[in-house]
This record gives structure tokens, C-alpha cells and sequence, in this order.
């Protein structure tokens, strides 16, 4: 038979009784945080209302998307941003190759537009294409100024990876100010480059680098490789900046090719002398051009360049990643050696500026 009186509640250890009051206290602090229509999990408020940052993420992919182009080739694709009113559009120069007439994909749609190369510029991986007609319903990026770009920022990725029309990824500014280089076969070597966490895939290449403030910060132009395995190592992508994007697309447009840029040059045709002199290392001297700064110094063709500076150069690679840390106008020390003498010659140069 059972009682009708209260049962007495049955007093816990000690260590039993902080852990309930340390549970008690969890719960409770979970519950305060889910209140007051704050941001819970995925942006997504207690009410499944969106939060104002996945607001702002929606927002720039429904502006920025609409500047974000395909283009093909006869044997690949990848990305592009138009520029200005006039139809140009600014990719990458390993995205339209060898051609002159390239198929534009309009924004967000499935009409292919006709295009021309104007230009391009190996050396900074940047060219232009320029539509033939209906120009007028191409909308123009908002390039930014990419020395305001800080580490941490967050910004997305758009473009056309694996030919998936209209992709974006998002991550954050890894690191700046990045020199790289984009590999065997290749003459570009990416100065300033943006490090980013944001996934780059290919078809990627040419398309868009976004901050939240809906402008154009970069241009994605390659993923780094894992050693030794070939694959693309996670998390690790490189653009080109705005600043750079600007100064290459402007002169493209106006004269067909570079001019000037901001990226120093000996004014000469190398190659590694490993593959041409049978030199452990070094960089062989094929041409020299007239007037530039190596000819100016009195370096021939044939002449092995083994030092700029205080730095060994053992490849062509080395000494364009050396040369890339010093601005047009600088006067540097050349050691080099000629007709395989055993002493190593000097000579100061001027450096020039890189040019198409």
C-alpha cells in the first residue's frame, strides 16, 4: 500500500552534486545564448530567419554573379569579368592560350556571345577578350583596391569549376603579397599574388575574387600542388590583385599590349643552363636585347647568370622570383660567368620594365 506524504529528496555526494550544477549551469547558458533572436548554427536565427551576414553573402553573389562570365576555346574553358561598357572582359592569359576569337557565356544565362583577343600578357598570367556585340547587356565588375585587402577577410569565389556555370566557394584571405609561380612550361610568375582559403578549381582561372563590399579584389588565377603527388593541396589558392588587374587590363585596351608595368626586367631570353650548356646551374643567356638593361651592362648571349645580388640563381625560376622583389629603376648587381671561366664576372645594372 502505497503512501499519500512526499517522498524526502535523497541528499547527492559531493562530486555528484557539482556535476549536476555544472550541467544545470550549461543548460542554462545554452538556453540564453539561443534566446533574444540571436545567430545560431549556419546563420540561421532561432527563428529560421537568415542571419545578416548570410544576407550579405547572398547579396554580393546576386550583384557580382551578373559580371562573372564562361569562356571557351576550342579545347577548354574557364572564366571571366567583364571590365567596362564597351564589352571588354579581363581573364587569364592561360585561359584563352594561342587564340584570337574566344565564346563568351553571358551572366547567369545560356546566350554565347563572339569575342576577340585584344591582348594578353604572359608574364602577369592577365589578358582581354572583347565581345562583338550586345555589349550593352554585360554589366560591369566593381574593381577595388586590392593594398586595402587584409588576412582574415572573407571573400568568395566565382566562376565556372569543371565547367559548373555560376559556382561559388567561400573562405578568407590566407596571406598577401605571395610570388608564385604557375609551373613547367609556363613564363607567368604571379607577383602580390592574394593567398586564399577559398576553394580554386579548374575553370575557375579568369573569374572573380569578392569581398563583401560586392568589389572585385582578385582575379583566381591557379591552386597550389601538393609535392610530389600532383594533386591540388587543399585551402591554398592564389589571385591576381585588383591593383595589377587594372594596370595590365587599362594598357591591353588602349595599345593591344604592355608598355610598362610595375615588374622589373634584364631585358633578356633565358633558359635554365642546366638544359642548354650542360652547367650544373645557372641561367643561360639566349638573346639580349638591344638597348635593355643586361645589354646595357655588357652581358652577351651565351653569358650564364649565376647571382643577382646576395642570392644564388640556379634557374630561370629563381631568378625571376629575385628579380620580382625589386621595382623598375633599381640598380643591382649581376654575377655571371662567361665561356665557362672558372672566375665569376660582375656588373651593376639598371633594371628595366617588363613590357609585351
Amino acid at each position: 500500500m502505497s503512501s499519500s506524504r512526499s517522498r524526502l529528496p535523497v541528499p547527492l555526494p559531493p562530486r555528484l552534486a557539482l556535476f549536476a550544477a555544472l550541467v544545470l549551469a550549461l543548460v542554462a547558458g545554452v538556453a540564453a545564448c539561443s534566446g533574444g533572436g540571436t545567430t545560431g548554427l549556419a546563420g540561421i536565427s532561432p527563428t529560421g530567419s537568415p542571419s545578416q551576414l548570410q544576407n550579405q553573402y547572398v547579396a554580393t553573389v546576386q550583384h557580382v554573379m551578373q559580371s562573372v562570365v564562361q569562356i571557351s576555346t576550342s579545347n577548354s574553358t574557364g572564366s571571366g569579368v567583364v571590365y567596362d561598357s564597351k564589352g571588354d572582359i579581363v581573364t587569364n592569359a592561360h585561359v584563352v592560350g594561342n587564340a584570337t576569337t574566344v565564346k563568351v557565356r553571358e551572366p547567369v544565362g545560356t546566350k554565347q556571345l563572339n569575342a576577340t583577343v585584344i591582348g594578353a600578357f604572359a608574364p602577369d598570367d592577365l589578358a582581354v577578350i572583347r565581345v562583338q556585340n550586345n555589349a550593352g547587356t554585360l554589366k560591369p565588375a566593381d574593381f577595388g583596391n586590392s593594398n586595402n585587402v587584409q588576412v582574415g577577410q572573407i571573400v568568395l569565389d566565382m566562376g565556372n569549376p569543371l565547367g559548373l556555370v555560376d559556382s561559388v566557394t567561400q573562405g578568407i584571405v590566407s596571406a598577401t603579397g605571395r610570388t608564385v609561380g604557375e609551373g613547367t612550361g609556363s613564363s607567368a610568375l604571379i607577383t602580390a599574388a592574394i593567398q586564399t582559403s577559398a576553394a580554386i578549381n579548374p575553370g575557375n582561372s579568369g573569374g572573380a575574387l569578392v569581398n563583401l563590399n560586392n568589389q572585385v579584389i582578385g582575379i583566381p588565377t591557379l591552386a597550389a600542388r601538393l609535392p610530389n603527388e600532383g594533386g591540388a593541396a587543399p585551402g591554398i589558392g592564389f589571385a591576381i590583385p585588383s591593383d595589377t588587374v587594372k594596370n595590365i587590363a587599362d594598357q591591353l585596351i588602349k595599345d593591344g599590349k604592355v608598355t610598362k608595368s610595375d615588374r622589373a626586367s634584364l631585358g633578356i631570353t633565358a633558359q635554365d643552363a642546366a638544359s642548354s650548356s650542360g652547367q650544373a646551374d645557372g641561367v643561360a643567356i639566349i638573346s639580349v636585347a638591344s638597348g635593355g638593361a643586361a645589354a646595357t651592362a655588357g652581358i652577351q648571349p651565351g653569358d650564364v647568370i649565376v647571382g643577382l645580388n646576395q642570392t644564388r640563381t640556379t634557374s630561370l625560376a629563381e631568378l625571376q622570383t629575385t628579380l620580382a622583389q625589386y621595382p623598375p629603376g633599381t640598380r643591382v648587381t649581376i654575377h655571371y660567368v662567361r665561356d665557362g671561366e672558372s672566375t665569376t664576372r660582375t656588373a651593376t645594372v639598371t633594371l628595366g620594365s617588363l613590357s609585351s
